[in-house]
């Protein structure tokens, strides 16, 4: 037991102070944090936040204008992509059309000098491992998007890395595709044991499969956790509004006592809650998740008046908006029951949440 912890917490990748500047563009700024080995870690965030571009540097197809990037201990400065023990799988594939999908995993070994009985069992290794061992004769216009992923995946595994790089890997793929590919992906880094840094703007796919995300923003760092962590104590309102869907309403901050605060609401209330980076005295924001606001209400909880002013029925959920008068609030109930009975436009209601679901956020 206490292997793999010292395992788990051994730092694959470090990153220290790294910064990028394209002409008079900071696409980074300054950030520091580790990456552990034998661990899922996602960078999440919109478009142009960096996370790509950290990735990249990583790899080494990118210089950081400051700071350093460790790989197990060892400065990567000078070192060109070819001689990193780290691969990438990119969000085209990049596989060869006119090479056989043995000959497309076969090739990079065979340009690192690997011996040929010892590149044939790694090919066949590696066409077992993503249950393409049918196909290996064939080539890669002659398969699905799912199963070109799949030999993009076995190609970068096969030369053994210490960290594979994942940039967007999923994000051509159709729905029902991608959600089957998550697990594909996760099990694959369980069973290689290698250190997998995933980038994708996909909130979804980062809770999914991470072992820890890094949320981007503006070029910095907005948080680094556990996807619980992210999801359930965003740090500020930029993480709630990115992570999952939220209800904001601006409230008037009363007072701060340690890690909990007291809020004039619009809802015509006051009440205390959870507070991250929040003054005394000054605005705030009190969020609250859709799924986290009971409808109907339920005893002991905080009750709100209103009216059913839409509903979607989306198969697993159906999303309410709820009018209070002072505000709309989106409200998810989950169809446990099947054709359980739908709430009507129009309709009064009242809907109720617990003060531990409601965290209060810097303005």
């Amino acid at each position: 037991m206490d292997m793999d912890v010292s395992v788990q917490q051994a730092k694959a990748v470090e990153i220290k102070g790294v910064s990028k500047v394209f002409g008079g563009y900071q696409a980074l700024k300054p950030v520091t944090f580790d990456i552990r080995e034998n661990e899922f870690f996602t960078l999440l965030g919109p478009s142009g936040c960096g996370k790509t571009t950290l990735l990249r540097m990583i790899a080494g197809f990118e210089q950081p204008t400051t700071g350093a990037i460790l790989l197990r201990g060892a400065e990567m400065k000078d070192l060109p992509p070819h001689k990193r023990r780290v691969n990438t799988v990119f969000q085209s594939y990049a596989l060869f059309p006119h090479m056989t999908l043995e000959q497309n995993i076969a090739f990079g070994l065979e340009n690192l000098g690997w011996a040929k009985d010892r590149r044939a069992a790694r090919v066949a290794d590696m066409l077992r491992l993503v249950h393409m061992e049918k196909f290996a004769g064939r080539k890669p216009q002659q398969l699905s998007g799912g199963q070109r992923q799949r030999i993009a995946l076995a190609r970068a595994l096969a030369p053994e890395p210490e960290v594979l790089l994942l940039d967007e890997p999923l994000s051509a793929l159709d729905l029902k595709l991608r959600q089957a590919m998550r697990d594909e992906l996760r099990t694959l880094q369980r069973q290689t044991g290698i250190t997998f840094v995933f980038v994708t703007h996909d909130q979804e796919e980062a809770l999914d499969m991470s072992d820890r995300i890094c949320v981007l923003g503006d070029g910095e760092i907005q948080q680094l956790g556990t996807p619980a962590d992210i999801y359930e104590e965003p740090s500020n309102r930029f993480v709630a509004d990115f992570i999952g869907e939220t209800n904001f309403l601006e409230v008037d901050v009363l007072s701060v006592e340690g890690d909990e605060a007291t809020v004039s609401t619009p809802l015509g209330m006051t009440l205390s809650a959870a507070q991250k980076r929040v003054s005394g005295g000054g605005r705030g924001w009190m969020s609250i998740r859709p799924e986290k606001i009971s409808l109907p209400a339920r005893p002991g909880e905080i009750a709100v008046d209103g009216t059913i002013e839409g509903a979607n029925y989306l198969g697993g959920y159906t999303h309410y908006v709820v009018d209070t008068g002072a505000v709309k609030l989106r409200v998810s109930k989950r169809n446990n029951v099947s054709r359980s009975r739908m709430f009507e436009t129009g309709q009064p209601i009242t809907v109720s949440f617990a003060a531990e679901s409601v965290r209060i956020l810097g303005a």
